[in-house]
């Protein structure tokens, strides 16, 4: 896993839907929105923005809290 990435789901509670959490997710600027709208990856609204608990980020991966897959 890429220390950058280690960093930033140790670091914060939520990341930004687009760009962070797309580029994770290996997904396009339009395929991630469409798959928040459709529900696949999930999303917590502050306004107008979107973000993405890491939480949900890390049980997506697989990711154990030592940064490592399960």
């Amino acid at each position: 896993m890429n220390d950058e990435l280690m960093k930033a789901l140790n670091k914060n509670a939520v990341l930004r839907l687009w760009p962070e959490t797309g580029k994770i997710l290996q997904l396009t600027k339009g395929a991630t929105y469409r798959a928040a709208m459709a529900g696949d990856i999930e999303t917590v609204r502050f306004g107008h923005l979107l973000r993405v608990p890491t939480a949900w980020i890390r049980r997506k991966l697989g990711i154990t809290n030592e940064g490592t897959a399960a």
